[in-house]
């Protein structure tokens, strides 16, 4: 990134206004922020707070060229390369876990030539994101020194001035659009989290525009009772949107717990025909609904029930 870019950036962000406003709208509309070959933050990390009712409408829109990027991905970012929205990859993970082996789609994309894969590590990621919120074009650290890492991302060092040492310098990096998935948020956009929030605070910071999805919506007495919960002011974000099991079949900490009996069936499908398994379930789990509340209704509310039993069973008492 040069300097011009990061001036630029600053400067965007700077003069974005956000006011006290009702900021509610549809997944549908929300979406409508995101253009072709734009880069897209998703938050959440890994399976935790996946905005998967954002990110099914948005594969459902049909962007292209998109650049995505976030700390700990899963298998959403195989569905952006099969379906043609991605071309770019930026993270230090991809794939659903130990269990499932690694992310075929991925492989098949970046091996056939037809994606980029940008791998950092994940606290290196974190400190872009950081870098970005902060204003700064730059934040110097010691992760990837030494490995091929820090060759494969094109990096550059600079030597600390008080100890000579040589540190890495993590460029900034500030997303078009970031998505997240809270709890519960007011129709103002004030974003409340129970347990982690990962890397989501940096990442909206970071953002030109913020799009905010939320298990419920709630009213602005409920949020300034719990002040401490508020992991996103009204000011850090641009649209938010109500969707129950907004992450599923992810998790929402305390809400519901991840389906590993469907990521069994996706693993299933890609192990047996490649990307071609990835846009079969595109066809049956995005395209096949005309909205994500009609893709949780088909889920059916026994599975839903024994989601929300598995998370209830594991929350401190």
């Amino acid at each position: 990134m040069t300097t011009a870019d990061f001036r630029q950036a600053r400067a965007e962000l700077e003069g974005h206004e956000r006011p006290v406003r009702e900021k509610l709208v549809t997944a549908e509309e929300a979406l409508r922020v995101v253009e072709d070959d734009q880069h897209v933050a998703i938050g959440g990390t890994l399976y935790s707070r996946t905005p998967m009712a954002l990110l099914f409408e948005l594969l459902r829109q049909g962007r292209s060229g998109l650049t995505v990027s976030r700390p700990l991905s899963c298998y959403e970012v195989e569905l952006f390369l099969a379906s043609g929205a991605a071309r770019r990859v930026v993270t230090s993970w991809v794939g659903i876990g130990l269990q499932w082996g690694l992310a075929g789609v991925l492989r098949e994309y970046v091996e056939g030539g037809l994606a980029t894969f940008e791998e950092w590590s994940h606290l290196a990621l974190g400190l872009r994101y950081k870098a970005a919120a902060m204003g700064v074009p730059f934040l110097p650290t010691l992760t990837m020194l030494g490995s091929d890492l820090a060759t494969v991302a094109g990096t550059s060092t600079v030597t600390c001035p008080y100890t000579n040492e040589n540190l890495l310098a993590v460029p900034a990096l500030h997303p078009d659009v970031a998505l997240l998935h809270v709890h519960r948020a007011d129709m103002y956009g004030n974003a409340q989290v129970d347990g982690y929030r990962h890397m989501d605070v940096d990442m909206a910071r970071a953002a030109r525009r913020v799009v905010v999805s939320a298990e419920e919506i709630v009213s602005p007495e409920r949020i300034r009772a719990a002040p401490a919960d508020t992991m996103l002011p009204h000011f850090a974000v641009d649209v938010v949107v109500e969707a129950p099991y907004g992450a599923y079949p992810h998790e929402c900490y305390g809400r519901y717990e991840a389906d590993t009996e469907h990521f069994d069936d996706y693993v299933s499908a890609v192990r047996a025909g490649g990307a071609d398994g990835a846009r079969r379930y595109l066809d049956e789990h995005v395209h096949g609904y005309p909205d994500f509340a009609a893709f949780i209704a088909g889920v059916g509310p026994e599975r839903l029930a024994r989601q929300r039993k598995q998370a209830e069973e594991l929350m401190y008492r």
